[in-house]
């Protein structure tokens, strides 16, 4: 039986990482494990792609669901095309040791036509090194490939009733682009052959290729050296500052030397660290403190996103939908606070969004400032429901004049300690000021996987996992606001 070494994946981790592409065939398990978000990220991608072949309908698989790309489902696309089928999905071709599954063909007027489908929004470069490798493939296995192109999600596309395919994905042809690059990929075949057929992992050192254009899958194995305090853990540095301080031996904060030229930014998250000191501009504070109107309505949302079908009418691709808010109100400084919260019953067919702003605009009064932390957020996600609700436009106007940013004296450094780590993210800031407080050890623990709950909850029927994962999203919501009390308390004492 013809066999394969290589296929379009690990084609394009070739061309990111040689290691990378060896530990992968020869090491899967030093691979670390897929995250919650990553995982969604891939069944995305799969419902996309499914949906996609609704612009071709009627098509019979190369490759079935399920199934590794293999000899036989090439051998299965032989048969299709030689018994005149017209749309194939999943179409198999071998050639160069080379296995690749297109998503779609189909046979045109002139020729076949291949399409690729991608759940983003524009085309890449990363994706047009796919086609090339696909219509490498398949043109040197004898096909005459009139085109390929990718299926990408129009952005703009608004759902109003049923999913229109033809208004959500944009086709965009990449042949010309293809067709340039199929020297550059016959020579990057013949090179990761010959890593492949290597004795031993390939000696390669870390860099900014293990997050470009993807996050690797073996940065836990590759990265173990490093220490958990080493720049690379300070936000207050940017990527490439990381890089060069890192490449010249300054592993750590402690090592970068006094004569490293710094911005102010950087400058301060480095003296505090090697000196274990805190920085606060207590005049910024107070600034910050004296603009604040009580009561105050501490306030978070969460919301589904990473959604590429959109589920609701009025709502697109993308498009954050908010579906949580917690909501702690403090009437005077030091008093103790009343808690408010609000948690859609997951449905396909409920938009959560107007039950989500009827029962805001019903809590957070008239009066007063509504503490968000990173303001920018709730209110973009609340300008959305305008846009989509426009009766509500007076209301959330009114709601958005009283947004103050709880985030802002620490993304200004008015307010730094060695253990935010440079960042000013509340998930460090916490635990910087209030120690007692932290997300550690929560079943839901950040926004990602709270989106990523919710979204299991659309399709869940056992009534246990209904009630378990709803309390563990009420818990962690709750702390973010109640995060934010006690941020202010700090603040307030500075």
């Amino acid at each position: 039986m013809i066999t394969h070494l290589l296929s379009k994946s690990t084609f394009v981790r070739g061309c990111q990482c040689h290691k990378s592409l060896y530990l992968n065939k020869y090491h899967r398990e030093l691979k670390d494990d897929v995250s919650e978000m990553l995982q969604l990220v891939f069944d995305t991608g799969q419902n996309v792609g499914e949906l996609a072949q609704d612009l071709f309908p009627g098509g019979e698989y190369g490759t079935f669901p399920g199934e590794i790309p293999s000899y036989e489902s090439v051998k299965r696309t032989n048969q299709l095309i030689d018994a005149g089928v017209e749309v194939i999905y999943e179409a198999t071709f071998l050639f160069d040791e080379v296995i690749v599954a297109m998503d779609i063909l189909v046979k045109g007027k002139k020729g076949w036509e291949a399409y690729e489908v991608k759940s983003s929004t524009s085309v890449s470069e990363t994706y047009i090194k796919d086609a090339s490798i696909q219509s490498y493939v398949i043109k040197g296995s004898g096909f005459s490939l009139n085109d390929i192109s990718i299926i990408h999600i129009n952005k703009q596309y608004v759902k109003r009733g049923a999913i229109d395919v033809n208004q959500l994905f944009i086709i965009e042809s990449v042949y010309d682009s293809a067709m340039q690059n199929q020297d550059w990929v016959r020579i990057n075949i013949k090179e990761f052959k010959k890593v492949l057929k290597q004795d031993q992992i390939p000696d390669i050192q870390i860099g900014p290729h293990c997050s470009d254009p993807y996050e690797c899958d073996f940065t836990g194995h590759c990265w173990q050296h490093v220490p958990d305090n080493s720049v690379f853990s300070y936000k207050g540095l940017t990527g490439k500052r990381k890089w060069e301080l890192f490449d010249n031996g300054y592993i750590t904060i402690d090592d970068i030397p006094a004569d490293q030229s710094l911005n102010n930014t950087e400058q301060l998250v480095v003296d505090c660290e090697k000196n274990n000191v805190e920085y606060i501009d207590k005049d910024a504070i107070r600034s910050f403190v004296n603009q604040l109107k009580y009561p105050l309505y501490y306030l978070d949302f969460e919301t589904l996103f990473m959604v590429t079908i959109p589920i609701y009418d009025n709502s697109r691709p993308f498009q954050q939908i908010p579906f949580q808010y917690s909501l702690h109100i403090q009437q005077v400084p030091g008093e103790k606070v009343e808690h408010k919260e609000f948690l859609a019953e997951a449905s396909r067919e409920t938009d959560p969004r107007t039950e989500f702003i009827n029962k805001l605009i019903a809590d957070i009064g008239n009066t007063g400032s509504i503490v968000t932390y990173n303001a920018s957020f709730e209110m973009g996600k609340l300008k959305d429901i305008k846009e989509a609700f426009p009766h509500y436009s007076n209301s959330i106007d009114a709601i958005n004049a009283r947004v103050v940013d709880q985030m802002a004296p620490f993304r200004a450094r008015h307010f730094y300690k060695p253990e935010m780590k440079g960042s000013y993210s509340i998930k460090k800031v916490l635990p910087a000021l209030v120690p007692e407080l932290s997300y550690e050890g929560m079943p839901i623990a950040d926004g990602g996987a709270a989106s990523a709950a919710f979204l299991k909850l659309l399709d869940e029927t056992d009534q246990d996992v209904i009630t378990k994962t709803r309390k563990a999203l009420l818990e962690y919501c709750e702390l973010d606001t109640w995060a934010m009390v006690k941020i202010q308390d700090v603040l307030n004492k500075t």
